[in-house]
């Protein structure tokens, strides 16, 4: 036999069995995700996902950004699900018909933290004391003024306290930046900030566990920061994954996922405390 009808036979015959083998696996599953800037910075989905690719066979990528960027990214169907951690917005955001599921998997608080020598005065009082301590000593204090879900939650604090948010102050400064970008404008101008504690808890390792910034507020139930999983409505996004999303959905309030939630740490300190039901 002619050896070039051999080699085309044989090429042939290998195309035709990528193309079966190619058929056989079905198309690649892959997941868009847009989430919180916590859930990335201190390492928790690196950490994760691993685990989530493999036992589920999705593939999961994911943007990480403010909470109201993340909504929005998830109204405009450029990602196919959200990991995200302002409640009130979140359930607005079903209501309007952007966001069909919402699922509860865990949460950690927030925390005020300044220089050591609290030049306001702050430790130890209530949230409502302590930003009324800042406006009254004029201290900097930095926000991060991006819609974010932590800053969603610090305009509701200053609300709560009965201070209008001093966003014309020159001790208020917006950096427009994600959590561990603020804390450190923070610690470079000896200011007060607000953060989740599990990114605090990411800023103290960097810091070597000495970090120049400490926890002044902390305890208040309003200070909790509840994290939660959304799918995208069909109806408004045809075309996002929803059968893979509530696949994530269920992985991650799975025991499987719980349980390394609750293990996930750093200086030995948890950073997030699973509660999904």
């Amino acid at each position: 036999m002619n050896a070039k009808k051999v080699i085309s036979g044989l090429m042939a015959a290998l195309f035709v069995m990528v193309l079966s083998t190619a058929a056989l696996a079905g198309p690649k599953k892959e997941l868009m995700m847009a989430t919180t800037t916590s859930t990335d910075n201190t390492g928790l989905l690196d950490y994760l996902i691993p685990y989530f690719e493999k036992e589920t066979g999705i593939t999961l990528k994911w943007t990480s950004t403010g909470t109201g960027k993340a909504l929005k990214l998830g109204q405009n169907c450029d990602v196919d699900v959200l990991l995200v951690h302002a409640p009130p917005a979140e359930k607005k955001y079903i209501s309007k018909g952007y966001g069909k599921d919402r699922r509860e998997v865990m949460y950690n608080d927030f925390v005020i933290i300044g220089p050591k020598a609290d030049p306001a005065g702050v430790k130890g009082k209530s949230i409502s004391g302590a930003l009324a301590a800042v406006k009254s000593k004029g201290a900097l204090f930095m926000s991060r003024g991006d819609d974010s879900g932590t800053n969603k939650k610090e305009k509701l604090l200053w609300k709560n306290a009965g201070i209008a948010l001093p966003d014309k102050e020159s001790w208020y400064v917006q950096t427009g930046q994600g959590m561990l970008a603020t804390i450190n404008v923070a610690q470079e101008r000896k200011g007060y900030t607000m953060t989740d504690r599990g990114t605090y808890i990411k800023y103290q390792d960097q810091q070597g566990g000495n970090a120049p910034l400490t926890v002044l507020v902390e305890g208040d139930d309003i200070l909790l920061n509840q994290y939660s999983v959304l799918t995208l409505d069909p109806g408004n996004c045809a075309d996002a994954k929803y059968d893979l999303a509530m696949a994530f959905s269920d992985w991650m309030a799975s025991a499987s996922a719980q349980k390394r939630i609750a293990e996930f740490r750093l200086l030995g300190q948890k950073l997030f405390i699973p509660n999904a039901k």
